[in-house]
């Protein structure tokens, strides 16, 4: 389907992209810090089922829509940005009591977790349009049909996503380790996450179509 040179090309240009952390990756971050490392990672696959229904809007020609529509973008990108801020506003009101290092934490359901993490890619309109400007680009003319082949490149984009995002998790899981081991730093953690979760909302209410959307 692909020629050698093609995908490998296509390869090292994701591998590019994705290095550069961006909204999906703070969010990662800010609930790896929150509720620890597992919770990170699953929020990636949610936040990579948000970029699955992305892809096949993107392979069945859907996303034209909002590349030709500026109201259905703002409304998308608008509710994405104030879930956000809602959930950083949410973290940083509330309450906490004097840390002690045998409390117990509150854990959020991983299915809660999972989501969440869907519903931020969901609502964030510059997946599609990255998907609609990158995919086409690497795609073969006369082998095989525009949508088999940008569905193949886009799970493959998929996959490298699922394991950068998967590093920033665990590395991210290690900061929440040493908060606990720390219960004087301990009560800044809701402070952290907080603010990246509203920094995240306010950096997809203000970026620009084109640029890094992962």
């Amino acid at each position: 389907m692909f020629e050698p040179t093609q995908l490998i090309t296509f390869i090292f240009a994701s591998i590019l992209l994705l290095v550069i952390p961006g909204p999906a990756v703070f969010f990662v971050v800010a609930k790896s810090i929150d509720q620890g490392r597992t919770a990170g990672v699953v929020s990636v696959l949610g936040i990579q089922l948000g970029t699955l229904v992305h892809l096949l809007a993107a392979a069945l020609g859907i996303s034209a829509i909002l590349v030709s529509s500026a109201m259905a973008f703002n409304v998308i990108k608008y509710a994405g940005a104030a879930y956000l801020i809602y959930m950083g506003i949410k973290s940083l009101t509330a309450k906490t009591e004097t840390p002690d290092i045998n409390m117990k934490f509150e854990k959020q359901k991983l299915s809660k977790v999972f989501f969440q993490g869907a519903i931020v890619n969901i609502l964030n309109p510059k997946t599609a349009l990255f998907f609609f400007a990158f995919l086409p680009q690497f795609i073969a003319p006369g082998t095989t049909s525009s949508t088999w082949q940008i569905f193949t490149l886009g799970l493959i984009f998929i996959a490298l996503s699922i394991i950068s995002d998967s590093i920033y998790a665990l590395l991210a899981g290690s900061i929440k380790s040493y908060l606990h081991r720390n219960p004087v730093r301990l009560k800044f953690q809701k402070y952290i996450s907080g603010c990246l979760y509203i920094l995240l909302g306010i950096a997809t209410l203000v970026a620009e179509p084109g640029k890094r959307i992962k």
